[in-house]
């Protein structure tokens, strides 16, 4: 190559990197000023609330919709909008244009009376609740549950606790069951430091920077490197898009009841009574061979919140005759939200659901 022919090619990489530089302010300064895309737009109906419950029917956008309604059930810990986040990018909206009535339960923040809620109360009254109301306005009987993960741990509660009832599929994503295979969580709550029982009588409800702070542990590292990644792309307007959506989700963080908190680190974490068959809700032995129904358990490889050694074990203790467990790559919000979860789990998930929907 000559001398000026390289010197060319230097000038025009200048170029574009001071242009890119100049983006990047230019953008940066949008981003401060802008609040991002509306997250959560697709069309609903509130059906029903009691505090922290609330239940939702999403509008139809199919001519033909299956028989069997679908309940969506949240994690409790955080907002429902990560599975309708914006047009093209929202598990909700998908199910609806595949032609599913599409409910779900979501969380808001507890009151604080709402302190001495438990597991009993999500398992034996609030999901059977949703699932009553679902049988009321679609007309069914017969229900489809999906629970992303606290809410599977919920919906596999329930199925347990229901077997025979109108619950006909049962289909969970990064569930955990063994609670010893969630190694930082464990690290994190070890009863010889943290003490639960002064943080609940003390606070009422766990506080949502105490939960935010507990995820953010698990990867201490992960928020400088995204802020560094966001600076250097903010020319990027699909990136920056995508990383506002996740972000503001990620720290939309609920507080927990306090009876619910406590009762979760002792029992799940500490003592792994649902792994070991020694949980009890409301005096009633939770067995998971009890469930009978078909089961889709979907886990992700890379999953630092619920690791797949948390997750692996809830195909082999179902009951079911009809199984499967899909390990797909991804992590913990990537496995059911996002470009990943578009090509992976969603079309997996219709396949699955649709032949038993009819």
């Amino acid at each position: 190559m000559s001398e000026t022919a390289d010197s060319e090619s230097i000038a025009t990489r200048i170029r574009a990197e001071v242009d890119r530089a100049l983006q990047r302010n230019i953008k940066g300064l949008e981003y401060l000023g802008s609040s991002g895309p509306r997250l959560g737009a697709t069309p609903r109906d509130l059906l029903h609330q009691r505090g922290t419950y609330a239940l939702y029917r999403y509008r139809p956008l199919a001519e033909e919709i299956y028989r069997v309604p679908l309940l969506l059930v949240m994690a409790v810990t955080n907002r429902g909008y990560i599975l309708d986040l914006v047009p093209g990018q929202s598990l909700v909206e998908f199910l609806l244009r595949q032609g599913y009535d599409v409910f779900m339960v979501d969380w808001n923040p507890p009151r604080p009376d709402e302190k001495t809620l438990r597991l009993e109360d999500y398992v034996l009254e609030f999901i059977p609740d949703a699932v009553r109301r679902v049988q009321q306005a679609s007309g069914e009987q017969e229900v489809n549950l999906v629970g992303y993960c606290m809410g599977g741990v919920l919906s596999t509660l329930y199925a347990a606790l229901h077997a025979g009832g109108p619950v006909q599929n049962l289909a969970t994503f990064t569930t955990p069951i063994d609670f010893t295979g969630m190694k930082l969580f464990s690290s994190w709550a070890d009863k010889r430091y943290f003490d639960v029982d002064r943080l609940v009588d003390a606070a009422g409800n766990a506080p949502p920077e105490l939960i935010y702070a507990s995820f953010d542990m698990l990867r201490p590292a992960d928020k400088l490197a995204g802020t560094m990644q966001l600076i250097d792309k903010l020319w990027d307007d699909e990136y920056v898009k995508s990383y506002r959506m996740f972000d503001r989700w990620a720290g939309d963080i609920l507080p927990l009841p306090g009876e619910f908190f406590r009762q979760t680190i002792k029992e799940l974490m500490w003592e792994n009574r649902l792994f070991n068959g020694q949980l009890k809700l409301g005096g009633r032995p939770v067995r998971l061979d009890r469930i009978k129904i078909p089961l889709l358990h979907a886990v992700a490889e890379h999953d630092h919140i619920v690791p797949y050694e948390a997750s692996r074990p809830l195909v082999a203790l179902a009951g079911s005759a009809d199984k499967q467990e899909l390990v797909l790559k991804g992590g913990h919000v990537s496995l059911v939200a996002g470009g990943n979860a578009i090509k992976r789990l969603w079309p997996r998930l219709d396949a699955w659901l649709g032949k038993r929907s009819i």
